[in-house]
């Protein structure tokens, strides 16, 4: 048997799957939990020696399972959490300060001198992206004012700066590839993803070194060799990608126009803009696609802060139901919300709405309201922010004259229920396509690593082998999903009042 070994790194959990090279099944998977430190209100951290240590621990587990031996394995990919931020020793390889990551917003005051500068619309117009804490950049400046010796050791080159996927490069080639994509590169807030390299003026900017910056390659090809001690042999690593890009790249969105969106604690969106930079007017983002080859490939993305993580509040806050699949029985004992409204803006509103001081709410609430319908209305509200972010790709696609989308596919684990894809669908009134392999994150890794190695002929092989589980086709009358749509975004003015 030959295999392809996909690392997926991701913010709670280490993950590693084996997949069959000919025909992208799983044959093996590991998973290992990851400790969550939250040394101040807002700030979030990860163990970066714990991160390695899981990922490769997980590795050798699902290999194990596999009954595979390292020369069975034909590639590495790795996709991993975006925009969380690691420095460390170049000589000892030693991290200078547990991980900032993505979700951490200690960075902020770092921001808002940006803005008072007026850099906000250079960063947009190089980067594809706002100013915000949430993004790499912003985190490396805080480290290095405020690390002691961090500044002069990085001011003596003996410092390197990587997202998660280059820190675990570093290691498993033991130091000798300080390398990244372009698509993590895209979200550090310091790549001109037009001219697909680090900008000088944002460098100067923020203060950071050029020296401390990785080296950066397309998605797809030969990042480096696996030191043979751990795995047992060298295996090349031949693919990397950021987790969303991945996942658009795992759902063989490889044309303009086709989308996916990722149904987790929050749900992102993206939309495939071929070689186009595409600047939103709508509040999202425009970012780099995975990208096989030297040529530019770009997406406009959007994010949900709160997806899935509405039924874990009913589940633990509400206690509407003991565990997390029984949402969807509950919901079905109803047969709509009946007006009820639940914007879940727990950690204010995303894309395309950017209200970070909005706060969750209900309304609608009758003498006949259930936990029935306020369970209804909360699996609704995933498919509503999700359906809000869609419109504005659309509306951004149509503005730059492309053809309107055909479909969306969908993954996460909220993509199994039923209830959810079918409303999904309704609002959208366009099919909601559910593939058979729904781990599409590590999936996209496999895929660019199996085209470096050779496994697959092209992109048009790996769109052969994507398979559909199931199509949610639309059932709602175009007027009443707009009606519903207007009311959401009737409920969503309430919230963000003050």
């Amino acid at each position: 048997m030959a295999y392809l070994l996909a690392f997926d790194q991701g913010t709670s959990s280490s993950r590693s799957i084996v997949f069959d090279a000919d025909t992208g099944g799983i044959v093996a998977t590991a998973q290992r939990e990851l400790t969550q430190y939250y040394p101040r209100p807002g700030w979030v951290e990860h163990d970066p020696m714990e991160i390695w240590s899981t990922q490769l621990q997980t590795a050798r587990d699902a290999m194990a399972k596999a009954g595979a031996m390292a020369a069975d394995i034909l590639a590495v990919g790795i996709t991993n959490q975006r925009e969380t931020t690691i420095l460390w020793h170049r000589h000892t390889g030693n991290p200078l300060h547990n991980a900032i990551v993505w979700q951490d917003r200690r960075s902020e005051p770092i921001c808002d001198d940006l803005r008072r500068q007026g850099l906000e619309t250079v960063v947009r117009e190089k980067t594809g992206l706002r100013i915000d804490a949430y993004f790499a950049a912003t985190k490396l400046k805080w480290i290095l004012d405020n690390v002691p010796a961090a500044r002069p050791l990085a001011q003596r080159g003996e410092l390197a700066f990587g997202t998660v996927d280059s820190w675990l490069m570093w290691q498993l080639t033991k130091g000798r590839v300080h390398a990244t994509d372009v698509t993590n590169a895209s979200r550090t807030m310091l790549f001109d993803i037009r001219k697909n390299q680090w900008d000088a003026e944002l460098l100067r900017a923020l203060d950071i070194p050029p020296s401390l910056l990785p080296t950066v390659h397309p998605s797809s090809g030969e990042f480096g060799i696996l030191d043979p001690g751990l795995l047992g042999g060298s295996i090349p690593i031949c693919g990397v990608a950021g987790d969303q890009q991945s996942a658009l790249f795992g759902q063989a969105c490889f044309r303009e126009g086709m989308a996916k969106n990722t149904y987790g604690t929050g749900c992102f969106t993206l939309m495939h803009t071929g070689s186009t930079f595409q600047e939103s007017r709508n509040g999202l983002l425009t970012t780099s696609a995975a990208q096989v080859d030297a040529h530019p490939e770009c997406a406009i993305e959007g994010s949900v802060f709160v997806g899935g993580a509405v039924v874990q509040w009913l589940r633990d806050g509400l206690h509407a139901i003991t565990r997390s699949r029984d949402v969807e029985a509950l919901a079905k004992t109803v047969p709509d919300s009946d007006g009820v409204m639940v914007v879940p803006a727990f950690t204010g509103l995303g894309a395309p709405y950017w209200q970070p001081d909005a706060r969750g709410s209900i309304t609608g609430l009758t003498r006949g309201t259930t936990l029935a319908h306020i369970a209804r209305a909360a699996l609704d509200s995933i498919a509503y922010q999700s359906a809000a972010l869609l419109q504005a790709m659309s509306r951004d696609a149509t503005a730059a004259g492309a053809a309107p989308l055909a479909e969306l596919r969908v993954d996460g684990g909220a993509c199994v229920n039923d209830l959810l894809m079918q409303f999904q669908a309704d609002l959208l009134g366009i099919p909601v396509v559910r593939p058979t392999i729904t781990e599409t994150t590590a999936l996209g890794a496999a895929y660019l690593a199996g085209l470096a190695c050779g496994a697959f002929a092209s992109k048009d092989a790996l769109s052969k082998l994507w398979r559909i589980d199931r199509t949610f086709t639309p059932k709602m009358d175009r007027k009443e999903a707009a009606a519903l749509m207007a009311r959401w975004e009737h409920a969503v003015r309430q919230t963000c009042l003050r």
